[in-house]
């Protein structure tokens, strides 16, 4: 019997560490993966701010902005670790950006892109590919919950208070340095709002447009504005890879989202 126990508990160890090591192993895979079945969402994030946030942090850029956080306007930002991670994709995480990246390779990382708000994708765009083929062959819908232990967000606000909370005084409780110098006291534009500045992207083109969801996934958990944002959406470009890499060729309130 002790030893029928201890092949049990074994057993469920080895399915917890399992599910664990999901999230733990995801890396990330830069826009171009994402962006080749999500086209249309890809082509609309390439025009907002977040896909240019990489060249604010180089000379001359913001000037402006830059005086009132009493920062040098000339000086090249591009590789200060300070500044740099609310600037690109995956910074110090696996497979995310970095500076010893070939510029070939860096374009696909510079910019506030999809991963950094829907997690790093190198696991869950595979589930995104298998449900999207069996949705495409039997119309049946996955569930969307196992997403999550791929590495997958689907609450975005977090995401988002890590770079425009993260100020010294800031209500967030999870603030740390090193700090953004962009806050409210320099400027009232700073003053982050999560439900207001989603539901006011649009207006100042922070991200992406919003389009059609065909139902892919199912199930709980579902983002905030899902059922608002799909409200006169559009219907999304063909994906320009195999259509089972696009999972639904969807997208939610902060960008991508779970593929429906």
């Amino acid at each position: 019997m002790k030893k029928i126990l201890t092949v049990l508990f074994s057993s469920l160890l080895l399915i917890l560490l399992s599910d664990y090591s999901f999230a733990a192993k995801a890396s990330y895979e830069g826009y171009k993966k994402c962006g080749g079945c999500h086209k249309s969402q890809k082509d609309s994030w390439l025009e907002t701010k977040h896909a240019n946030a990489f060249e604010n942090l180089k000379p001359n850029k913001e000037a402006e902005a830059k005086k009132k956080a009493k920062l040098d306007p000339k000086k090249d930002y591009t590789s200060d670790e300070k500044c740099v991670g609310c600037h690109v994709t995956g910074y110090k995480q696996t497979k995310g950006y970095s500076e010893r990246m070939s510029k070939t390779a860096a374009k696909y990382y510079t910019g506030v892109g999809c991963e950094e708000c829907h997690g790093p994708g190198s696991l869950y765009r595979k589930d995104h590919r298998s449900a999207s083929r069996k949705f495409k062959n039997t119309k049946e819908a996955s569930q969307r919950s196992p997403l999550l232990k791929k590495g997958q967000v689907l609450e975005f606000e977090e995401e988002c208070n890590r770079c425009h909370m993260n100020y010294e005084g800031s209500p967030w409780k999870n603030a740390k340095e090193p700090y953004t110098p962009f806050t409210p006291d320099i400027d009232k534009k700073y003053k982050f709002d999560y439900e207001k500045a989603v539901k006011e992207s649009g207006k100042d083109k922070a991200m992406h447009e919003h389009f059609k969801l065909r139902g892919v996934f199912t199930g709980k958990p579902v983002s905030k504005f899902r059922e608002e944002f799909q409200k006169g959406a559009k219907e999304p470009a063909e994906p320009e890879e195999d259509e089972g890499d696009e999972g639904d060729g969807g997208d939610e309130e902060g960008g991508g989202e779970d593929g429906e």
